[in-house]
């Protein structure tokens, strides 16, 4: 068999990439096959111009954990203890609240003893008294007697009650679980009482709180959902509360939201997206739908004979993973939202099993 020259392959493959390059884009499309890709529907959807303001995200509890007796610090938790509610974050020497209380208990031990004795007298004198043996006076003192020693058992009772409750504050317990991210005294130190030992915060029970200006006041309501963005992270946050009163310098009100999760830090700074007007329904497509191009925005459309239309759109107003678009497309069409990178005018498609 006669092998073909070089200069006949090459020449045959220059004609084929001259007939692909005359073909009609839609004819390629076909001749691709059908692309596989997902989509969602375009829907109405009630939106509202935004304005971006910077929010921080705090702990909802945050907490410097002052000492309630004064001695020496024998135990300070390390900055970065995890804790949980009810441990100690510090230990405060306790020999002389102990020393009193062996103190306070034999006081209780002496008044019960002298009740005791006081109380047989009371009923020897009472014995003695119906056989005239024994004058009333007698018996009054000796009543008089105990009560005297009953208050002075009550008083010692209440004064141990009072030592104990001393002797459980040595112990300087975290109100809630978190970590501690400051100590403010070292084992060794001596402490007064009411002075701050540890700051404990709790990075589970987050919040986001944001200013701004009070033009919008009126446009933002406790149980509305607020688009929160930093860096690459986007979520929804609830918000919790709205404080009325604005503030007389900068003339912000204050915006407090829940976090349900945790993807950011306490510290960190986010952008929150708040209303700046009154909510109008708008036509949205999913912000994937978009296909930016340097000739504009577009999205693909999936026509009655499964293919790919595409329009050119105008966007507008965004939400989370919506946004406003105005063209050639209503309520209710199907449009590409995966694949559409690499798809033709026209070309045939085949949806994905969501």
């Amino acid at each position: 068999m006669k092998e073909k020259s070089p200069m006949v392959v090459n020449r045959r493959i220059v004609l084929r990439s001259l007939l692909l390059l005359v073909l009609p884009l839609n004819c390629l499309a076909q001749d691709f096959g059908p692309a596989l890709v997902k989509v969602a529907d375009a829907r109405m959807l009630d939106l509202s111009s935004i304005v971006l303001v910077p929010g921080t995200v705090v702990s909802r509890d945050d907490a410097r954990l002052s000492a309630e007796v004064a001695g020496r610090l024998l135990q300070v938790a390390e900055v970065g203890t995890v804790v949980t509610a009810g441990e100690p974050v510090a230990i405060i020497e306790d020999k002389n609240l102990r020393l009193i209380n062996q103190e306070l208990q034999a006081e209780i031990r002496r008044a019960q003893a002298s009740m005791e004795f006081l109380g047989n007298e009371v009923q020897r004198f009472a014995t003695l008294a119906k056989t005239n043996l024994a004058s009333a006076n007698q018996l009054e003192q000796a009543r008089s007697e105990l009560a005297v020693a009953q208050g002075d058992l009550d008083v010692a009772k209440a004064r141990l009650a009072q030592n104990n409750d001393q002797l459980a504050r040595t112990r300087l317990l975290a109100p809630f679980a978190g970590v501690v991210v400051e100590r403010l005294m070292r084992p060794g130190e001596r402490v007064a009482d009411g002075g701050i030992v540890v700051r404990l915060v709790d990075q589970q029970n987050l919040e986001v709180v944001a200013r701004a200006p009070l033009d919008y006041y009126a446009f933002s309501q406790v149980g509305e959902q607020l688009s929160l963005r930093a860096g690459s992270q986007e979520l929804m946050a609830t918000i919790r509360t709205v404080v009325a009163v604005g503030d007389e310098n900068t003339h912000q009100f204050e915006l407090r939201l829940d976090l349900e999760s945790q993807p950011f830090q306490v510290g960190q700074t986010v952008r929150v997206s708040v209303p700046s007007s009154n909510a109008r329904e708008v036509l949205t497509v999913p912000r994937d739908a978009l296909v930016l191009r340097p000739e504009g925005t577009t999205i693909f459309v999936i026509d009655a004979q499964q293919q790919a239309q595409q329009v050119a759109v105008t966007t507008g107003l965004g939400s989370g993973d919506r946004i406003e678009v105005s063209g050639n497309v209503k309520a209710g069409d199907q449009v590409v939202i995966r694949g559409n990178e690499r798809l033709q005018p026209g070309q045939s498609v085949q949806v994905m099993d969501s």
